[in-house]
């Protein structure tokens, strides 16, 4: 009977999510695991989770996962870019699914799961426009990279869509050796925007956003906006509301796809598939923590901007696009 119950445990397909950085406070990271916890659940699949340090660590990771006999190896964020199609090169029986980017060689058992961050960064900055008391919004982003825009410049497209007078402060940037999580430095820059007057200010700072938050403190009035999950209620009546990003929903439909045999080798996910989103449009948002609970007609604005995005009506131009 024993033996049975390892052969059982064996038979069961092996699902690992290979994170870039420890998971730490990173709430994208966190939800990455969630999903893949979850999907591997509906499938009768077992999950496992490596965390990496750096590239090398990163690699290890990608060949330790192949080597164990993985059917789907899940790698998140950019910075697998390079690494993932050597490895599936090494190891074409298995699945590789890349969220939140997508390498430029992709070999036929490469999947990835991208998303159109630019449409809730958008309907973010529409919030800032119709809130900011000061009127002057700004953004800040962990690195001064073309994927990092897709917040920043279209958060500021969205205020000027919606206040065209409003004004847009240069982005800055967390930089630095972790810029994806480094509080400090996220405060510090927070610091720079709200002494110029920002009193609305996109935090596309990844573990970064703590710092950020608490930045707004320097300023009376001053809210950001969060990113990934809601995180609002890590600091109270400092965050207006947040461009969440369902890492969670992507991991499980791709897998799944890939498990069922019709995944595309490329897919995006915005508005409209339930990808993107604001909590500040979602049910519940009374509770949420979010200050953009006290706007309501705020909210209903956005949601019709949201309607007009969805069906096509409005375009939101992709930055990545426009600074190729």
């Amino acid at each position: 009977m024993m033996a049975a119950s390892v052969a059982n445990a064996q038979d069961k397909p092996l699902i690992v999510y290979v994170s870039p950085n420890p998971i730490g406070v990173n709430d994208f990271l966190k939800l990455g695991k969630a999903g893949t916890e979850k999907v591997a659940a509906e499938l009768g699949a077992t999950a496992k989770t490596y965390e990496s340090t750096d590239p090398t660590t990163g690699r290890q990771n990608l060949e330790a996962a192949a080597k164990e006999g993985a059917k789907v190896v899940i790698a998140i964020s950019f910075q697998f870019d390079d690494i993932v199609p050597e490895v599936a090169a090494a190891y074409p029986d298995v699945k590789f699914l890349v969220v939140d980017s997508c390498p430029k060689t992709l070999h036929p058992n490469i999947f990835c799961s991208v998303f159109r961050e630019y449409e809730a960064s958008f309907l973010a900055g529409a919030e800032a426009g119709l809130t900011t008391e000061t009127g002057k919004v700004g953004a800040i982003g962990a690195l001064d990279i073309p994927f990092i825009h897709r917040y920043t410049d279209a958060f500021g497209e969205g205020a000027k869509h919606v206040k065209a007078d409003v004004e847009v402060a240069p982005s800055v940037w967390v930089g630095g050796n972790n810029p994806f999580s480094d509080p400090a430095r996220g405060q510090q820059r927070a610091s720079v925007l709200v002494s110029d007057n920002v009193d609305r200010v996109m935090a596309a700072g990844a573990g970064s956003n703590g710092g950020i938050f608490k930045g707004m403190e320097d300023l009376p009035g001053a809210a950001a906006f969060g990113v990934d999950t809601n995180q609002c209620p890590q600091a109270p009546g400092l965050v207006m509301d947040n461009v969440e990003k369902r890492t969670d929903i992507v991991i499980e439909k791709g897998v799944a796809g890939i498990f069922k045999g019709d995944q595309p080798q490329v897919a995006a996910l915005g508005l409209a598939e339930g990808g993107m989103t604001l909590t500040g449009i979602e049910p519940g948002v009374e509770s949420s923590g979010c200050l953009i609970a006290k706007y309501p007609d705020v909210i209903t604005k956005v949601k019709a901007l949201r309607d007009d995005i969805v069906s096509g009506k409005l375009k939101v131009a992709d930055p990545m696009q426009l600074t190729k």
